[in-house]
């Protein structure tokens, strides 16, 4: 999966892939080896390049707090983060099927199949790493099919929903 995050001014671009509760992420190219672990709500310990790290998570509507022992830093999330612009090129004609950019939970269906949807319309939330990913609808169309349920367990590659 492929992230977008804006920490104090500054634009980021974050892949993440792997399964948990091992993550290898690149951070602007810089590659790391990234083990997490949630300890409680709202606290995750972080093993990166085998240095650990105990943080405080606070989520909120633009992406989340990270919570350090002497610091905060805001973390801003961009549509594309969750899901809208990186579910993959999409053909200019026929259905596009989205996929599952990385193994998740479905947290919640938010458009039936049928539903007529914009360019960019929710569809569905997945959790991957302990974040919620909104999948949207890559273009203006009808949702043919929601593969998935709430509560369902996905792995990478696993088919989502079709719009056409």
């Amino acid at each position: 999966m492929i992230f977008e995050a804006l920490v104090e001014g500054r634009t980021l671009r974050v892949e993440v892939s792997g399964r948990g509760p091992r993550y290898d992420v690149s951070v602007d190219g810089r590659r790391l080896e990234v083990r997490w672990q949630e300890i409680a709500r709202g606290l995750v310990s972080l093993r990166v390049d085998g240095q650990v790290l105990e943080l405080g998570l606070e989520r909120n509507a633009s992406g989340c707090v990270v919570v350090f022992p002497d610091d905060r830093l805001a973390v801003e999330l961009h549509d594309a983060v969750r899901g809208g612009a990186l579910q993959g090129k999409t053909a200019a004609a026929g259905p596009a099927r989205l996929k599952a950019p990385m193994p998740g939970k479905i947290v919640r269906v938010l458009t039936p199949a049928g539903t007529a949807v914009q360019a960019g319309q929710g569809l569905l939330v997945i959790e991957a790493m302990k974040m919620e990913n909104e999948i949207r609808a890559p273009r203006a169309g009808r949702v043919q099919e929601i593969a998935v349920r709430d509560g369902q367990a996905v792995e990478t590659g696993a088919l989502l929903a079709v719009v056409g």
